[in-house]
C-alpha cells in the first residue's frame, strides 16, 4: 500500500486587494467553530435543525474508515472474477455513481490479472455500441450503479445489455437497501449486490461502495485510496494555523462573493478525469438560490489575458511527474493579480485524499456561502421536463424539437460573451478524442475573442453535475447546445422509444428548462458525418468574428 501524505502543504496566493474578505470569512470560521462543527457531523452548520438533506447526508465523513473492514471480500469478489474468465467490469451509471469510477479508470489503467474497468454514463446509442464492441459480454461483470435506484439511464442500460446476454452471473449492483434495483437485482439474479450507505448523496461517495467497488475490481490500490482520506483531515495550508478545506472552504465562498466565482482546475495528465469529479463536487453543491462556485475543467490553459476577473485558479500538481511549463503558466496567472490555489499530490496514489479534502472544502464553502451543500433542488427541473417528452412519445404524440439557432441567435451567444458570463457547450454526441480536441478549440475561441468562461460536458452526464448550476447559480451562463447523431439506433427493451429518442429528450428537457429560466440558450445540429471537423469550423468562425 501506497500512503498519502498528508503533510503536504497547500499554498494560495491572493491579490491584496481580496484578502481582507478572504481573512474576514476565514476569522468567521474560527469564531463559529466550523472546524470542530463539521468532526462532530453538526447539521446546524448548514440549516435549521430539520432542514431536509443535511442530517441525513453526513455519512461520507466516516465512510473509508467504515470501508476498511469489508475490502477483503471486495478483493476476494475481483479474484474469483479473474478466475473464472471475466475480463471487463462494466459499470452502468451516472453522475455520482460513474465520475469516480471514471477517475479511478483513467489514472490506475488496466491491471494484470483483474478485469479491465470500462464506465458507461451516457444515452448517446454510438456510447452505447462502442462499450458493446470493446468487451465480450459473456466475459463482462455489468456492474448497475444507482443510489435511488430508479435512474432512467442505468435502468436503460442494463435493459439492452440484459437482452445481450441474459444472465444473472453477468451483473451485480450497487445501491442503496430497498431500492428498485435491488428489487431487480434479487428478480434477475444477480450475483452480488453491493449496498450503499443511504446517508451519503452521490457526489460524496467517492470513498464509499460506489466507487470503492468499482476500484477492487479494476486492481486499484483501494487499501490506499481509504487510508488517505485520513490524511486530508490533517493537510495544512502554508503560512496557515488552520487545516487546508477549512480555510480553502473559507476563501472560496468569500472570493465567490467578491465575484471571483469561477474555479479554474489544472490538473496533470496523471490525476485524468478529475476535473470531472470535482465540477460536479462543487457545481451541484454549490450552484443553488442564484450564488455559487462555478468549476471549470478540462479548460484550455491560456495566458493571462485570456481571463476576466472572474476567475480563481486551483492548479493541481503531481510531484512525481513534473510540468514546468503548466507551473509556469500558472504563476504568470498568479503574477497577474488572479488568485491562485497549489495542490501538491503524489499522482494516483493520492486520490483518496484529495478526493476527501476536496469534499471537505466544498462542505465548509457551503457553510461560507449559507447554502445546503448536500441537496440539488434544480435537478429535478430536467428531469420532469424529460419525462413530458418520454411520456409523449410512449402515447404515439412525440412533440416537436425547439428550432436550432439562427446565425443571429448564435452570434448573440458567442460574439457578446463577456465576463462575468460564461460560456456552456453541452454535447449531445457520442465522446471520442476527437470530439475533446475540437471543442478545446472551440472554448480556446470563445476565450481569445471574449475572455468569457468556458464549460463543457458530455449530455446527459452534465445534467447530473453542473445542471444543476446551470439553473441555480447565478445567471450568468450562456448555453449551447451541440447535437449530433452517429450509427445505428438502440432500442430501449421494455419502452417505446430509444437510446437516440431518449437522449434527445433529455436535450430538448434541458433546453426547455434553461429558457424557462430566462437564461440564453440554443441549439445547433451537426448534420455532417464527421462532428469534430464541424466544431473545428465552429472554432475557426468564432476566431475569424465570422458568425
Amino acid at each position: 500500500m501506497h500512503v498519502s501524505d498528508g503533510h503536504l502543504p497547500v499554498r494560495a496566493l491572493i491579490p491584496e486587494d481580496l484578502g481582507a474578505p478572504v481573512a474576514s470569512q476565514i476569522a468567521r470560521a474560527a469564531e463559529q467553530c466550523v472546524q470542530s462543527r463539521v468532526r462532530a457531523a453538526d447539521a446546524a452548520l448548514w440549516g435549521p435543525a430539520g432542514t431536509p438533506e443535511v442530517a441525513n447526508r453526513l455519512g461520507w465523513l466516516t465512510i473509508a474508515e467504515r470501508m476498511l473492514p469489508g475490502l477483503d471480500d471486495l478483493i476476494s469478489f475481483a479474484t474469483e472474477l479473474a478466475a473464472d474468465g471475466t475480463e471487463h467490469a462494466v459499470v452502468l451509471g451516472m453522475g455520482g455513481s460513474s465520475l469516480a469510477p471514471e477517475v479511478i479508470r483513467r489514472t490506475f489503467g488496466p491491471r494484470d490479472g483483474f478485469p479491465t474497468l470500462h464506465v458507461l454514463d451516457s444515452t448517446n446509442a454510438g456510447a452505447v455500441l462502442e462499450i458493446q464492441r470493446a468487451i465480450d459480454p459473456g466475459r463482462t461483470l455489468f456492474l448497475v450503479s444507482s443510489k435511488s435506484g430508479g435512474t432512467i439511464e442505468p435502468l436503460s442500460m442494463f435493459a439492452h445489455f440484459w437482452s445481450v446476454v441474459p444472465d444473472g452471473d453477468r451483473f451485480a449492483a450497487i445501491t442503496d437497501p430497498g431500492s428498485g434495483l435491488e428489487r431487480l437485482a434479487g428478480a434477475h439474479g444477480f450475483r452480488r449486490v453491493f449496498h450503499g450507505d443511504p446517508d451519503i448523496g452521490g457526489r460524496y461517495s467517492a470513498l464509499s461502495p460506489f466507487g470503492i467497488v468499482p476500484a477492487a475490481l479494476a486492481g486499484a490500490d483501494t487499501r490506499a485510496l481509504l487510508a488517505g482520506a485520513a490524511a486530508a483531515w490533517e493537510t495544512p495550508l502554508d503560512g496557515s494555523e488552520h487545516p487546508a478545506w477549512l480555510w480553502l472552504g473559507a476563501a472560496l465562498s468569500a472570493l465567490a462573493e467578491a465575484g471571483r466565482d469561477k474555479l479554474t482546475i489544472i490538473a496533470p495528465a496523471s490525476l485524468d478525469g478529475l476535473g470531472l469529479w470535482l465540477e460536479q463536487l462543487f457545481a451541484e453543491s454549490t450552484g443553488k438560490h442564484g450564488k455559487g462556485i462555478l468549476p471549470v475543467a478540462e479548460e484550455p490553459v491560456l495566458g493571462p489575458e485570456s481571463y476576466g476577473a472572474d476567475r480563481v485558479f486551483l492548479h493541481i500538481t503531481d510531484l512525481a511527474s513534473p510540468d514546468p511549463g503548466t507551473d509556469a503558466a500558472a504563476q504568470a496567472l498568479a503574477a497577474a493579480g488572479h488568485p491562485l490555489i497549489t495542490l501538491p499530490t503524489q499522482g494516483p496514489r493520492d486520490l483518496g485524499r484529495v478526493f476527501m479534502l476536496a469534499e471537505l472544502c466544498v462542505a465548509a464553502a457551503g457553510w461560507g456561502l449559507s447554502i445546503n451543500p448536500f441537496d440539488q433542488p434544480n435537478v429535478q427541473e430536467a428531469k420532469d421536463a424529460t419525462g413530458e417528452v418520454l411520456a409523449a412519445i410512449e402515447a404515439g404524440q412525440e412533440p416537436a424539437p425547439p428550432a436550432d439557432a439562427t446565425p443571429e441567435e448564435l452570434r448573440g451567444l458567442l460574439d457578446e460573451a463577456a465576463p462575468p458570463s460564461y460560456v456552456a457547450l453541452m454535447g449531445y454526441m457520442t465522446p471520442s478524442p476527437e470530439i475533446d480536441a475540437a471543442v478545446s478549440e472551440l472554448r480556446e475561441a470563445i476565450m481569445s475573442a471574449t475572455q468569457a468562461t468556458t464549460t463543457f460536458g458530455y449530455g446527459p452526464r452534465f445534467l447530473h453535475s453542473t445542471g444543476q448550476f446551470h439553473k441555480g447559480g447565478p445567471p450568468t451562463g450562456r448555453f449551447l447546445q451541440l447535437l449530433h447523431d452517429s450509427g445505428p439506433d438502440v432500442a430501449v427493451p421494455g419502452k417505446a422509444y430509444t437510446f437516440t429518442s431518449l437522449e434527445h429528450a433529455q436535450a430538448d428537457g434541458d433546453l426547455r428548462t434553461l429558457r424557462a429560466h430566462g437564461l440564453a440558450a440554443g441549439r445547433l445540429t451537426i448534420a455532417e458525418e464527421d462532428p469534430a471537423a464541424a466544431l473545428h469550423a465552429l472554432a475557426a468562425r468564432v476566431r475569424e468574428r465570422t458568425l
